[in-house]
């Protein structure tokens, strides 16, 4: 498939930074994702008290939403800002702790305990320090992870899952070669080959 010159696109961590100090997130939601609302019931399956997992997350409402329904929310952002805007947006109080398998990570969780949102770069999480989970939403993401490191992202993720676990993943559909992205194009072929 084409998908014109983004191939060799590469967004470093730091303008991901300089776009949350800028306050240039178009990408960021303020309502919830009607496409969450719609599918909620696939992700949920049926089930209850879940571990949810926000991949590269920002300050998505959904969290609180779904942590508001009893399930456990657990995101991973770069931006230090994004997180401490997220938990007073919604006047969370929340503890700050080191992950001691990270280095210069931290975890910001809320004090009812049913949100943790860990500050660093998404490579650098595994099940042994997250665990696995039972769904998850990953409405940006993928579609803003290099094209380089898409194949990294989706073993990441499938390691990150449960056997049994939900995905939904939301995408954008347009012509690669007018617009260079981020969010970039991810055709439905790619997306079969990196998630089978």
């Amino acid at each position: 498939s084409d998908v014109g010159s983004q191939k060799e696109r590469v967004v470093t961590e730091e303008e991901w930074l300089q776009k949350w100090e800028m306050g240039n997130i178009g990408f960021h939601k303020e309502e919830r994702h009607p496409l969450l609302q719609k599918y909620l019931d696939v992700l949920l399956n049926g089930r209850s008290e879940l571990r949810i997992f926000f991949p590269l997350c920002g300050k998505a409402v959904e969290m609180k939403w779904l942590a508001d329904m009893g399930h456990n929310v657990v995101g991973v952002e770069v931006s230090e800002q994004a997180v401490k805007d997220f938990f007073s947006e919604h006047s969370l109080p929340y503890c700050e702790e080191p992950v001691p398998e990270i280095s210069g990570a931290k975890m910001f969780q809320s004090t009812s305990g049913n949100i943790s949102l860990y500050c660093c770069s998404i490579y650098d999480l595994s099940s042994s320090i997250v665990g696995k989970f039972d769904g998850v939403w990953d409405r940006g993401a993928l579609v803003a992870v290099n094209p380089c490191d898409r194949q990294r992202y989706a073993s990441l993720m499938i390691n990150l899952v449960e056997k049994n676990s939900s995905y939904l993943l939301v995408t954008v559909s347009y012509d690669p070669n007018k617009h260079k992205g981020p969010p970039f194009y991810v055709p439905e072929s790619e997306i079969k080959s990196l998630f089978g």
